[in-house]
């Protein structure tokens, strides 16, 4: 039996109108995109507070992106007046979205932008969502639109060859690519 995780995005403005001006993000033992993603759903949060954008939609959104990642279920603490906490219904994540290792990035071409790719367990289709990490990349995260195999413009890269891909983020030899797509 596991609490729910903390999450006070729904109420940030309050938060921050109370005077709180820094906020602690638990990060600890925490894979590279559940750190990614809490900290820049949090920025943008408290962005929107301090330039009056906002709104319970905009938090709301915010809370589903959270949920992509790592998670054992929301509750707001005692924040709100809950007198016992609340745990969780189920073993491990409730997390919306996985990452399936697909390979690694075997060279990087920094002038044009573009990685070249062993793809190792799964094919690799145009309009995956990809997710890069590697100690110096940190997380990266973009949606395969131009893939070629042997210079040729392609639709998927069949396991076991190698391709290359535009990215606008720069990628480095050794980080591991996983597809990112919903559980």
């Amino acid at each position: 039996m596991s609490p729910k995780d903390l999450c006070t995005i729904e109420f940030m403005d309050k938060i921050i109108d109370a005077g709180v001006r820094v906020f602690k993000i638990e990060g600890r033992a925490r894979s590279a995109e559940y750190v990614k993603h809490t900290v820049e759903c949090y920025r943008e949060a408290a962005d929107a507070v301090c330039d009056g954008t906002y709104t319970p939609e905009f938090a709301a959104s915010l809370k589903s992106r959270l949920a992509e990642v790592f998670n054992r279920g929301f509750w707001d603490g005692y924040y709100q007046g809950a007198l016992l906490g609340e745990w969780s219904k189920v073993y491990g994540s409730e997390a919306t979205m996985k990452k399936v290792y697909l390979g690694k990035v075997t060279n990087w071409f920094d002038r044009i932008s573009v990685a070249e790719i062993t793809v190792e367990t799964n094919d690799l289709h145009k309009g995956d969502k990809l997710m890069v990490i590697g100690n110096t990349t940190g997380v990266a995260e973009f949606t395969v639109d131009d893939m070629r195999v042997d210079f040729e413009p392609c639709e998927t890269a069949p396991k076991g060859v190698k391709c290359s891909l535009a990215s606008e983020h720069k990628l480095h030899r050794g980080d591991k690519v996983f597809l990112w797509m919903p559980k």
